[in-house]
């Protein structure tokens, strides 16, 4: 081959190269593209440094396997208690906290309670037997027939706080939804349940709409809002329309779906951060999934930027937020709770619970996944300094009292006793507790012990979409991937041995086909995908920016 060929075929080979070069930047950024911006979300860094991740699924069994343990012995123990205050029903206790000077027979709270179930259940125990005992339909021992709702206290009375109204109902929604067969003998309670809060919501909106839902919470047997002068929960207009949307989706009772856009509409017309403690993302995973089933249009990014914020000095519970920040020699980018507080102050109860709904959105509204991946990666490998065994003793109030390594501290203050950081609570401090070890928070566990599974990439989490997105529709498996590294990384997955194919509802397209086993997708860097296993050579079609195959939808906002 004489120069001149040489020299042509070179000039060939350069054109490609760049030509692959500039088709592998334009891939990148056109993923980048189709993503929406979380905005506190841009200053947590991709890769978490030092890089040390709990196995939530198998920290949450092993929860589970101690604190329903009868048999232990040793201080505070055992955890578990039968509560037969009641002479018509037998319930359980668990304490708020280990050492928790209050915990008396029936005193235990549905907040810590219900989540313990819920957390096994999600691991995949089947805790209406578990050990023996039906822990879930324990569960409605907690229900006030004279509020009409499910309480924290079993004999409490609504009035008090929103959330603490709230909450107990979105975990036995949730239960409801993971026990049909147990539920089927609730549904006259959990139908009460949905029309105490559809009237809550009617006198709300038609009597105090110019309120914007600034109450402390609703007196359910007067059926009032109250406000007791010193806080208020308007993010309480969330948690009530995720109970109506889930009500809707169980009955299809037409009242209930009016209570849920009701309650939503507070929050989208709302110009001041509502966030007081756990269910404003329960508001923002609500707006994505009507906007993809209903054709709403909510401002879901507006709902995410007021979660992470802790907008200063705005809102009723300023700085309540997404931490970023690294104290002493700890990152904590990712916690929930306080950024203010001391100089700042993580929840393990609060950083479990963003996920519960905040993962699933991304299947209704691909365009956040990347961030949510994001933040989920920092949150779920800073959260093991929560626990006694990732923190040097001399930074943590209760080391002394060793028996397990799976309950949580409480919270993660920025700074205490001159350690930074220093795993705490409120039992010590306040002098009702002996410790600081909180059930109250480490129940909630089994959140991310039940979405996060791991990949053959230790930073590269398998996040299952549908686990927590109760009262879904027909669906293939999904998954949330997120590559937080600076070049393109090949992922496996495991989908079993009938094939499938593999579609990425983030870039609208099919990454393989007809696999078996083990397949195999590229992650370009920092970016995310949404990958659905559907059936191989399935029939495919589109309704308005849907795509759907075999008659199930894939793709919530295909773009044709």
């Amino acid at each position: 081959m004489n120069r001149r060929a040489l020299s042509l075929l070179s000039l060939m080979f350069l054109a490609i190269m760049i030509s692959l070069y500039v088709y592998s930047l334009w891939r990148v950024e056109h993923m980048k593209e189709s993503q929406t911006s979380i905005r506190r979300i841009k200053l947590i860094p991709r890769n978490p440094e030092p890089f040390i991740m709990k196995n939530w699924k198998e920290l949450t069994k092993a929860y589970i396997r101690f604190v329903f343990s009868f048999d232990l012995t040793g201080e505070y123990l055992p955890l578990i208690r039968l509560d037969k205050s009641d002479p018509d029903t037998v319930s359980f206790d668990l304490p708020s906290y280990v050492g928790d000077f209050r915990a008396c027979e029936g005193s235990g709270e549905a907040i810590n309670c219900m989540a313990a179930v819920l957390s096994g259940t999600l691991v995949g125990i089947n805790m209406s037997g578990y050990n023996g005992y039906d822990w879930v339909s324990m569960c409605k021992s907690w229900f006030s027939k004279e509020d009409g709702i499910f309480l924290n206290n079993k004999k409490g009375q609504s009035g008090g706080s929103f959330w603490y109204d709230i909450y107990p109902n979105i975990l036995i929604f949730s239960l409801a939804y993971y026990y049909p067969g147990i539920a089927s003998s609730w549904n006259s309670t959990l139908y009460k349940v949905a029309e105490s809060f559809y009237e809550a919501s009617h006198i709300i909106y038609t009597q105090y709409y110019d309120s914007d839902f600034d109450f402390t919470a609703f007196d359910f047997r007067r059926m009032v809002p109250v406000n007791n002068g010193r806080w208020v929960e308007p993010d309480a207009a969330a948690g009530m329309a995720w109970l109506e949307y889930m009500a809707y989706l169980k009955w299809g009772d037409p009242r209930f779906l009016e209570a849920a856009k009701c309650d939503m509409q507070f929050l989208q017309e709302r110009k001041i951060n509502p966030f007081y403690e756990v269910l404003l993302p329960f508001g923002a995973y609500i707006a994505a999934r009507m906007n993809a089933e209903f054709g709403t249009d909510y401002d879901v990014q507006k709902l995410l930027n007021w979660c992470f914020d802790g907008e200063i000095p705005l809102g009723p519970r300023p700085g309540w937020g997404v931490i970023i920040d690294k104290w002493g020699d700890y990152e904590v980018n990712g916690l929930v709770g306080s950024l203010t507080d001391g100089g700042g102050y993580a929840f393990a109860m609060n950083t479990f619970d963003m996920a519960l709904p905040l993962v699933p959105l991304t299947r209704y509204n691909t365009s956040f996944a990347k961030d949510i991946g994001k933040w989920l990666l920092n949150a779920a490998n800073n959260a093991r300094l929560f626990y006694p065994d990732s923190i040097p003793e001399t930074h943590q109030s209760s080391s002394s009292w060793r028996y397990c390594n799976v309950i949580a501290y409480e919270g993660l203050r920025y700074r205490w006793n001159g350690k930074s950081p220093y795993a705490m609570g409120d039992p010590v401090l306040h002098g009702w507790g002996a410790t600081d070890l909180g059930l109250y928070g480490s129940s909630h566990v089994g959140v991310f012990g039940g979405i996060i599974n791991l990949t053959n990439d230790e930073k590269i989490l398998q996040i299952d979409l549908l686990k927590t997105d109760i009262y879904h529709g027909s669906a293939y498996p999904t998954y949330l991937y997120y590559n937080p590294y600076d070049v393109e990384k090949s992922v496996k997955i495991e989908v079993g041995p009938e094939p499938v194919d593999i579609y990425c509802a983030v870039t609208h397209k099919f990454l393989a086909r007809n696999t078996t086993g083990t397949g195999v997708f590229t992650l370009p860097p920092d970016s995310a995908a949404v990958i659905v296993l559907v059936p191989a050579g399935g029939r495919v079609e589109h309704l308005n920016d849907k795509m759907l195959v075999n008659g199930v939808i894939v793709d919530y906002g295909f773009e044709s």
